[in-house]
């Protein structure tokens, strides 16, 4: 190891958690979009309960690992800027509708276009370039306007601020949110004779803490050159396009490792089912929707500071306030889009 970069070590704790998130997304039915609209309009739960797995086993692990003294929160972006409910909300809400417009989120895409959907190739882009022109591009001095972020002076998140208040300790309000979501899942009995999307969503969930604990690591081991990251996939997304062309964008990182992961996982578990086949868009009028579906992505992913996974699973594992406000936000969004696209398609 003493031979390899910081940065070439972060990138492949990315690759590792990305691959492991790709084949779960392929051969564990793990989406957000798609779970949300079996729930709506197919009557199927299961998909969306899955989500509670998931976050369990995410919630737990994090916490243990904090207890453990193996990954520091205090070190995420989720923890070192002050929540702004305002650009959880709008941020969110563009994100999902975004989303639905786009037919996946930015993770979805990828998985798609690793199993050789190349409609999900141009979301993938579309979505990386308007996510830096938010960040930092022209749009950039507007959203810092709109949506300022301010470094915190003490410790975020939902389980500090429970002990301030009543001195429960992290680890015990971890473990109450991961039971109430885990029960919230375990009671559809649908997704209780699924025991193959149950170790999928564990394996997910263990994605997310793995991420967390690689780059706390690493974080130590290059005092502080790395940041701790969770998965996300908007502005990353737009890091891993600017450094396949330039090599630059802060180099190779866990950014660039975790989205070429999840790439590769999704076409190792495309091939494994036998899914894999190339599609391509046939209706213009189509593919001008996902355009602007992944504008928007790019847009609301970066205000609400990540995507459905990047706030929806990674910093809900490190219960930051931000949270379960952008994963309610993108949801309603999402709800909305849908809706809109039915009602478009009835006509």
């Amino acid at each position: 190891m003493d031979g390899i970069s910081y940065g070439v070590m972060a990138a492949l704790v990315g690759l590792i958690a990305g691959v492991v998130l790709g084949l779960s997304a392929r051969l564990g039915n793990f989406c957000t979009l798609g779970a949300l609209e079996s729930a709506a309009y197919g009557g199927d739960q299961r998909r969306l309960r899955l989500w509670g797995i998931v976050l369990a086993v995410a919630i737990v692990g994090t916490f243990v690992g904090v207890a453990l003294g193996q990954i520091t929160l205090s070190e995420t972006f989720y923890h070192q800027i002050v929540w702004n409910p305002l650009a959880s909300v709008a941020g969110g809400l563009i994100f999902g509708y975004g989303m639905a417009l786009a037919g996946n989120c930015g993770f979805g895409a990828l998985v798609r276009f690793g199993g050789g959907d190349l409609r999900s190739l141009v979301v993938v882009v579309v979505m990386g370039v308007f996510g830096f022109i938010t960040l930092s591009g022209p749009l950039a001095p507007l959203r810092v306007a709109l949506f300022a972020q301010e470094p915190a002076r003490e410790p975020q998140g939902i389980s500090a601020t429970l002990e301030a208040l009543i001195g429960l300790p992290p680890l015990v309000t971890a473990l109450i949110i991961a039971a109430g979501f885990l029960v919230w899942a375990l009671a559809y009995g649908p997704l209780r004779r699924a025991p193959g999307e149950i170790a999928w969503g564990v394996v997910a969930g263990l994605a997310v803490v793995f991420a967390l604990w690689g780059t706390s690591w690493v974080n130590h081991e290059s005092f502080g050159e790395i940041g701790v990251e969770g998965l996300s996939f908007t502005a990353p997304v737009g890091r891993t396009i600017v450094f396949l062309m330039t090599s630059t964008a802060g180099g190779i990182n866990f950014s660039v490792g975790s989205v070429l992961g999840v790439m590769a996982g999704a076409l190792a578990g495309s091939l494994w089912r036998g899914m894999f086949r190339w599609e391509a868009c046939e209706d213009p009028r189509e593919l001008g929707r996902q355009v602007g579906g992944a504008a928007l992505m790019g847009i609301g992913g970066v205000i609400a500071m990540g995507c459905s996974v990047g706030q929806g699973v990674s910093a809900f594992s490190t219960l930051a306030w931000s949270a379960p406000v952008t994963l309610a936000a993108i949801a309603v969004g999402a709800l909305v889009g849908l809706r809109r696209l039915i009602g478009v398609a009835a006509e």
